[in-house]
């Protein structure tokens, strides 16, 4: 399948991959920064953003989706940098193809099953039909009404767009509340990355915790764990120097 991205700067090659409901666009100011040292990559995975939508969806097939731009960039290695759910598409590239990975950064997720857990926010998104409504403000005030997350709810209308004079979703809602499960997909066991590997969580978050690093391990024995102080699971939002700081101090 061939993604949208955004390419920034020069040098070697940054490939980013944003989470679950996410777009290339969440990262386009660390993108920019990230491009004063790599031609970076902010990515729309499958039925995410500006990428074409498809009834697969799976970590093999997202994976293998990034090896298609690459060859297609003329890529032979590429850092590969993904958060939360795109950590996990990651962390099966690595693995699958482990030639074609210099450096690896995974943000705020492990490669351990997680259980469904986003039922409030398939809910909401479930009961707002875009096409229905004539205003932003409409679904704002609806979205306000079911989610209490200020930054969540304004994170997930990032991805409201006019199409053909109709407010829609970017992502593809119906795949992605029938598939839901695949998210959450344990790492499997026969999936091994050697090469240099930075985990990165957020103090506040509960997506890694210290009982998941011998697993970690397990599967990317060259790791290490690092802690944003302060910040919760989206941590390049929360804590962005933060972030960019630890993360170019391994990448460099």
């Amino acid at each position: 399948m061939k993604l949208f991205f955004r390419k920034y700067g020069e040098g070697r090659p940054l490939i980013i991959l944003h989470g679950l409901f996410g777009t290339a666009d969440n990262w386009n100011t660390l993108a920019k920064k990230y491009g004063t040292h790599f031609t970076t990559y902010a990515i729309d995975l499958r039925n995410h953003g500006q990428s074409p939508h498809s009834e697969v969806w799976t970590y093999d097939a997202m994976a293998e989706d990034v090896i298609e731009l690459m060859q297609d960039e003329q890529l032979k290695m590429a850092h590969i940098m993904g958060h939360s759910m795109g950590g996990k598409v990651a962390m099966f590239l690595a693995g699958k193809f482990p030639e074609r990975v210099d450096k690896l950064v995974v943000s705020d997720i492990a490669p351990k099953n997680y259980p469904p857990h986003h039922s409030d926010i398939l809910d909401a998104l479930t009961g707002l039909n875009p096409a229905t409504i004539s205003t932003r403000k409409e679904a704002e005030t609806y979205m306000g009404s079911k989610l209490a997350d200020f930054s969540v709810r304004q994170f997930l209308l990032k991805s409201l767009y006019w199409k053909e004079e109709k407010l829609a979703w970017r992502f593809n809602l119906p795949v992605i509340k029938a598939q839901i499960e695949n998210v959450g997909e344990e790492l499997p066991k026969n999936i091994f990355f050697e090469g240099p590997t930075l985990f990165i969580r957020g103090e506040k978050s509960k997506y890694i915790l210290d009982s998941d690093i011998d697993p970690i391990l397990e599967h990317f024995p060259n790791s290490r764990l690092a802690t944003i102080a302060g910040a919760g699971h989206w941590i390049h939002a929360e804590k962005p120097l933060e972030y960019l700081n630890t993360t170019l101090e391994f990448l460099l």
